[in-house]
């Protein structure tokens, strides 16, 4: 049997997000099971593209010949709900959805409704959904009429890398994030000054290109708080591990994770984790390894990084929990293999 897949994503795959590589790697691991994969991008701009990029891509998924298997990223599939009423009977539609759109931190209302109506169908049409955390899969069966057998969970893989020794004097504390609203860069900063009288230093790792806006604001609140002797905006790297294996803690605010590969990366790791309660942090950051607090609560998470830098037998708990955690991870070729099982089912 033949097995050929188009994978149709927007923007730039090469751009270091959590998305992005899940993308690339799950691409890589169907090539090595056999799939011959063609890349279809979309354009710029996505899930709010102009027109004209809007009606580019649709022109490009629309040359797609009859009966192609076409796996879309959610990022753009969300709102391109015209194109696949259209051309659901004609095209073998499915879709990847990391979180919803209209969960993402930082839109108006209206724009949340409008996005969740346009995704809400666009997903009506699509004969598989593939989502990257179990949480993920109850909010589309819940709120957007996702048959359950319709959907399937593939979690993200993790290479094992090996433990951090976390011997620093000071502590080093890494975050790693797309510098955008939603990561919650500013709470972890904030948080920091109120830990300030505790050694430590922090590097906060992650593409400041996305959102500039937001990157320019954390450069101004670092100077503002006198933090920029201490807290150090690496930029994007090509390899985030090596910046964990330096490290002492993980720590990372975020608004809303729809899985959050970062944190399982720090896992793996064996770093002791500080992080919110929110989206499918819980079901991936387990108890003993870790502290979570609520979204957007300053105090709260500067407590448990005092809590962190203050109680080392708390400290290494939590940091044999996350190793122990990070070692029952799957990996991508699990991930991969989950992906290919069902897509072959849809040719």
């Amino acid at each position: 049997m033949s097995l050929s897949l188009t994978f149709a994503y927007p923007g730039d795959l090469g751009i270091n997000t959590g998305g992005y590589g899940y993308d690339r790697r799950v691409v890589a691991g169907l090539q090595t099971l056999g799939w011959s994969v063609t890349l279809l991008p979309l354009g710029d701009g996505f899930p709010a593209p102009s027109q004209t990029v809007l009606d580019t891509a649709e022109a490009r998924l629309s040359a797609l010949p009859d009966n192609t298997l076409v796996l879309v990223d959610g990022l753009a599939y969300g709102v391109l709900d015209g194109w696949a009423s259209y051309h659901a009977t004609r095209l073998r539609i499915a879709a990847l959805v990391h979180h919803p759109l209209a969960l993402e931190t930082g839109i108006s209302r209206d724009e949340r409704l409008r996005v969740a109506a346009s995704e809400r169908k666009a997903l009506s049409f699509a004969r598989h959904v593939f989502v990257t955390s179990p949480m993920t899969g109850r909010e589309l069966v819940e709120n957007y009429a996702v048959s359950p057998t319709a959907r399937t969970v593939a979690l993200p893989g993790t290479e094992p890398s090996g433990l951090s020794p976390r011997k620093n004097e000071p502590p080093v504390i890494i975050s790693v994030g797309t510098l955008t609203r939603r990561k919650g860069h500013d709470v972890l900063i904030r948080a920091l000054k109120q830990v300030e009288t505790l050694p430590w230093t922090a590097r906060i790792v992650g593409s400041r290109t996305l959102d500039t806006a937001t990157a320019s604001a954390l450069d101004a609140l670092i100077a503002s708080l006198d933090l920029a002797e201490r807290i150090k905006l690496v930029g994007e790297v090509e390899d985030s591990r090596a910046e964990m294996m330096r490290a002492d803690i993980f720590a990372l605010a975020s608004r809303y994770e729809g899985y959050g590969m970062v944190f399982a990366e720090a896992l793996s790791h064996g770093l002791p984790i500080v992080a919110c309660a929110t989206g499918a942090v819980p079901e991936v950051v387990p108890e003993n390894a870790g502290v979570l607090v609520p979204v957007d609560d300053v105090e709260a998470f500067a407590g448990a990084l005092r809590q962190m830098l203050t109680e080392a037998t708390t400290r290494e708990a939590k940091a044999r929990g996350s190793a122990a955690a990070g070692g029952r991870l799957p990996t991508w070729n699990d991930t991969a293999a989950i992906l290919s099982r069902r897509l072959q089912e849809l040719t």
